[in-house]
């Protein structure tokens, strides 16, 4: 009788992940570049996920295309039965003319990874090479998933329709987003709500235009609007209680054709941010009812649509705390901030955490020394590539304590 003598390395100790990560830095930053390089905007990313699939097919994961249009799933099964953790990673760019010169400057004109999904890309990447090399002695599977359309018009809902969290179920997700003003090399968690819904109104007026000349013989919906932009600030100051967060801004108001003519509309468009899924569904009756007692006393008609877009993005306390615990492990607790305020910018990752739960995370990518100062969306916008040395591997390290945590 023959034995086998073949026996599983264990499982790669923080020091060795760390070690790993520093390793494959400059594979990693030659792979973000490439991204950087050849951006592509929501649903219209086929070259970008026909490399995520190849990348991933030769670590040996198994690689599901085209998942809700552009989306990749990797699948990184572990050689003993256990529960499921998922990376997720946005993958498309923004419609913004890069001004940056750098070797790696965008060659699409128009079209830039301005807020940094060409680093989520690649450090899910990274993230599974760490991993791939310890299938053997992994309890349970790693799911990566890419997913296309975050900026608009928005990918995660139709990656969970395609089944994303499914084959096998996931148990738990990780995910996060570089941050412009945050320093390279440290990392913010928070438990409950860390970014906001994001809803829109789209508001048109109808009143009766005329010569400006003989404004009372009109009905004007520029004064009409002027004044509903103004009192639907009171739903902030005098409505909403005053610890709860809500934005409102009207960001668009569009009316007439030249300077002596009252118009017969106007359109207006704005964005409404919450942090309390409660109060997001009371605030499009308070709108109304502004928009309502303002028209009504002038004679004016309106019609208004509210599009409840992306939901509050809420961490589950539990997952944070063991992906806090994790990180600590890699860049030192003294680099992992808690107790920061929620932001009120929206994210689709959102609809993960409505389906299982998970934590999203804040990576700082500011260094000053390297002129790298930017915030996302702006055409100058740059990262401190050195987090992909530890990104990796804070995300490798979270996904192990979650599976070994559910042993």
């Amino acid at each position: 009788m023959t034995e086998d003598n073949h026996t599983p390395r264990p499982l790669p100790t923080p020091e060795a992940l760390q070690a790993s990560g520093r390793k494959n830095l400059a594979e990693l930053i030659q792979i973000r570049r490439h991204f950087h390089e050849n951006p592509e905007l929501g649903f219209e990313e086929i070259k970008t996920s026909a490399r995520i699939a190849e990348i991933m097919e030769g670590l040996g994961l198994e690689v599901q295309r085209d998942v809700a249009k552009t989306g990749v799933i990797a699948l990184l099964k572990g050689d003993k039965p256990g529960k499921t953790v998922a990376v997720r990673a946005d993958i498309d760019a923004l419609p913004v003319q890069e001004m940056n010169e750098v070797p790696y400057k965008s060659q699409t004109p128009g079209k830039m990874h301005a807020c940094g999904h060409d680093v989520h890309i690649t450090a899910a990447i990274g993230t599974a090479m760490l991993l791939a090399q310890h299938r053997e002695s992994l309890a349970g599977n790693v799911k990566f998933i890419f997913q296309p359309a975050e900026e608009t018009p928005g990918g995660a809902e139709p990656m969970i329709q395609a089944g994303a969290l499914e084959n096998p179920k996931v148990d738990a997700i990780i995910g996060g987003h570089v941050w412009g003003s945050l320093d390279s090399g440290v990392i913010e968690v928070l438990p409950g709500p860390i970014m906001a819904s994001s809803d829109i109104i789209r508001l048109t007026i109808h009143g009766k235009g005329g010569h400006a000349a003989q404004p009372h013989t009109t009905i004007d919906p520029v004064i009409i609007g002027s004044e509903i932009v103004s009192a639907l600030q009171k739903i902030v100051s005098r409505q909403t209680d005053p610890t709860e967060a809500v934005v409102i801004s009207i960001c668009l108001f569009r009316a007439g054709d030249t300077f002596n003519v009252i118009p017969h509309s106007a359109y207006l468009e704005g964005t409404v941010r919450t942090l309390n899924n409660t109060l997001r569904q009371e605030i499009p009756k308070k709108i109304e009812g502004i928009i309502r007692g303002i028209t009504e006393p002038y004679g004016a008609t309106y019609e208004l649509d509210y599009y409840f877009g992306y939901p509050v993005t809420v961490n589950d306390a539990g997952v944070t705390e063991s992906v806090r615990q994790s990180a600590a492990k890699i860049i030192g607790t003294e680099n992992v901030r808690t107790g920061q305020r929620a932001s009120m910018g929206a994210e689709d990752f959102s609809y993960y955490l409505l389906q299982v739960p998970g934590t999203f995370i804040r990576v700082g990518i500011r260094n000053a020394a390297k002129g790298i100062t930017h915030d996302m969306h702006h055409p100058q916008f740059d990262v401190d590539e050195d987090v992909l040395a530890t990104l990796p591997v804070i995300y490798a390290q979270a996904a192990l304590d979650l599976l070994n945590a559910s042993r």
